[in-house]
């Protein structure tokens, strides 16, 4: 297997217009679409994929449609994050059988574990299934901060091997470059630009839903040829969108985007509640100075 590198999309979950099923169509559509565009690899089933808001039929169905759109032609990394052990590891064994190419696995998000508490659930994960391990780290949401000294503790179990660092301190990029080598790959969850010229070999994007042909030159440019003015003049074009594809918004203004583009993805699921009207404008301008309004140059795939 290859290691993954790249611009990896953590993709949306298209909803029915009522939200009550997947919309399958819709999710091999997307696939297309990303692959299409350039992106390196797919994260279905992340934050951005409403994970806690599907059921495990509804899982099982996405992790389907995904691997088999995507057909061995970029990496597909699932999201397998759980409250309990025992379903960290059910749910990335049962990624591995239905053929995903790695896991992505946030920490439990509600009971605060300690390092030891840590380490014991994701070496679990990790003797289950021969597939590699992203760790997700986004003391934001799973209340827990994996530091660099603790992810070099991590990177000694065999598969632990990447890591989505998900703070907006790049000098996490540095120090766990540094301390752990080749034995663990960074990927960036929030700063991708900032976090390549650190040691990042790749970036978990949420803007590269709607954008994946700039997301994914973002990282050829910078990471992989070098050019800094290349990369800058890229990563300007992509700032104005971070604000509606981040943050409190990061589900509602993706979702609302793909409706301006004409490839609808269905609304959130509650709690969650559609963009604002008030927010609408200022988008549909965002996306239509970066060309991926219907007719836009971005918009097709060359």
């Amino acid at each position: 297997m290859r290691p993954f590198r790249g611009t990896y999309t953590v993709l949306v979950t298209p909803f029915t217009s009522d939200g009550a099923a997947v919309d399958h169509a819709a999710l091999r559509r997307l696939v297309d679409f990303q692959i299409a565009e350039g992106i390196h690899g797919l994260i279905p089933l992340g934050s951005t994929g409403e994970f806690l808001s599907v059921t495990p039929d509804e899982r099982r169905a996405i992790v389907d449609t995904v691997v088999k759109t995507a057909a061995g032609r970029v990496p597909v990394l699932i999201g397998t994050g759980g409250e309990w052990t025992r379903d960290a590891v059910a749910m990335s064994r049962e990624a591995e059988a239905q053929g995903a190419d790695g896991v992505m696995i946030i920490p439990p998000y509600y009971s605060v574990p300690t390092e030891d508490e840590l380490y014991v659930h994701y070496k679990a994960v990790a003797d289950a299934i021969s597939i590699p391990i992203m760790v997700y780290n986004n003391p934001a949401t799973a209340n827990v901060d994996l530091l660099p000294d603790f992810v070099a503790r991590l990177a000694a179990i065999p598969n632990c091997s990447y890591i989505k660092e998900s703070t907006l301190d790049v000098t996490r990029v540095r120090d766990i470059v540094r301390l752990c080598g080749d034995r663990m790959t960074v990927f960036a969850g929030v700063l991708g630009f900032e976090s390549f010229w650190m040691g990042a070999e790749g970036w978990v994007a949420v803007c590269s839903n709607v954008a994946p042909r700039l997301s994914a030159e973002l990282f050829n440019a910078s990471r992989d040829r070098r050019d800094l003015g290349e990369g800058t003049a890229i990563h300007r074009k992509l700032i104005p969108l971070f604000p509606f594809v981040g943050g409190p918004r990061y589900v509602s203004g993706t979702k609302a985007a793909f409706e301006m583009m004409g490839m609808s993805m269905g609304p959130p699921r509650a709690p969650r509640l559609p963009l604002p009207e008030k927010d609408r404008p200022a988008l549909r301008q965002v996306l239509a100075d970066l060309g991926l309004l219907p007719g836009g140059r971005q918009m097709a795939a060359e």
